[in-house]
């Protein structure tokens, strides 16, 4: 049903009305990028694929950037969801996203996997990663800061030396037990 507005026929929402008269829906091509909610990321080392979708699902772009690209693509956005799979380098992003005026969600690639619909790519899962944090009860992984993951790296490191010291003494215990020399353990 249309409406008069100022004696003007105007089409209800969601519907174009070409010069002709004639009557359609809007292609994607038309859907405003200012529309977009959730901006679905899908991170790698040097090509990031990007999913946006308005509040009831419809995308509204898919793009392919690069690393140097990504930053000033968000910035022009309006402020919104941006989601990632938590990862090694999502810590990263998220503070650089977040800085920006956007509100990020990480979110464990387990919980992720459900939602891919068809075969497993970048684009396929930016849109799985975009679609499960639309999820009202989905779980969430906070953002760590520059602190929090600098005492993750070093308690990393060191459980990795632990364990080669570790190594590097039983390797060294079986090529001397080689030659007849056995010790005790420890």
């Amino acid at each position: 049903m249309n409406s008069l507005i100022d004696g003007v026929d105007v089409p209800p929402a969601g519907i174009v009305m070409c010069p002709n008269g004639v009557v359609r829906a809007p292609d994607k091509a038309e859907t405003s990028m200012y529309e977009t909610t959730i901006i679905g990321i899908d991170l790698a080392k040097h090509v990031f694929q990007l999913h946006g979708s308005t509040r009831d699902g419809r995308v509204t772009f898919r793009r392919k950037l690069s690393r140097s690209q990504l930053l000033s693509f968000l910035q022009k956005q309006s402020p919104c969801v941006v989601a990632m799979e938590a990862c090694a380098t999502a810590h990263y992003w998220g503070r650089e996203i977040a800085k920006l005026g956007h509100q990020v969600r990480l979110i464990a690639p387990i919980y992720v996997k459900p939602f891919v619909k068809r075969q497993k790519n970048d684009a396929a899962d930016a849109e799985a990663i975009c679609e499960a944090s639309s999820r009202p009860t989905m779980r969430f992984v906070k953002v760590k800061s520059t602190d929090q993951q600098m005492r993750s790296m070093l308690f990393r490191t060191r459980e990795l030396l632990v364990g080669q010291r570790t190594q590097t003494i039983n390797a060294l215990r079986a090529h001397l037990a080689e030659f007849g020399v056995v010790g005790a353990s420890g």
